[in-house]
């Protein structure tokens, strides 16, 4: 069964979500849009290095004033915070996928994909003398993996 193919088999699949996450919603949406695809495993590498600012997050969409990066990327960032978070959302999707007995080696990204949340105060008293409340955006992130043994 291919990644991509629009019939699913939830015996094969395994999801978890990350509600109200605080990260950058920019971030976010290009970092999904880097890991789509991918094998569980190289994706797990590749935001390690992202950590490590070895490896550039090319910026497709949100590139205004992102200057280039080294090698073949063009315009990146290293979006340290929501690497982590992301990587601990790819963490929690292979623990349910071992529990529902999938392989988590020969599982691909399905689907990821991240959006705005709740628009919410901060925790913390803003005024002094500012008209307006600190509003944060919570951002939340869907991840579905998939057993397959083809390659993408």
């Amino acid at each position: 069964m291919s990644p991509y193919s629009l019939t699913t088999d939830p015996k094969t699949m395994a999801k978890a979500f990350g509600r109200e996450l605080n990260i950058s919603p920019k971030h976010a949406v290009e970092l999904c849009r880097f890991l789509r695809g991918r094998k569980v495993t190289s994706a797990e590498n590749l935001l390690n290095e992202i950590i490590g600012k070895k490896t550039a997050v090319p910026f497709k969409r949100h590139k205004h004033s992102v200057s280039h990066r080294r090698g073949k990327v063009g315009p990146g960032k290293y979006p340290v915070k929501a690497a982590k978070e992301i990587l601990r959302l790819l963490k929690d999707v292979k623990a349910n996928a071992e529990f529902q007995g999938i392989d988590p080696e020969n599982t691909f990204i399905v689907h990821i994909s991240s959006y705005k949340g709740r628009i919410t105060n901060s925790w913390f008293p803003r005024a002094r003398g500012r008209s307006s409340p600190k509003n944060l955006v919570g951002v939340n992130v869907e991840i579905v993996i998939e057993e397959s043994e083809e390659e993408i």
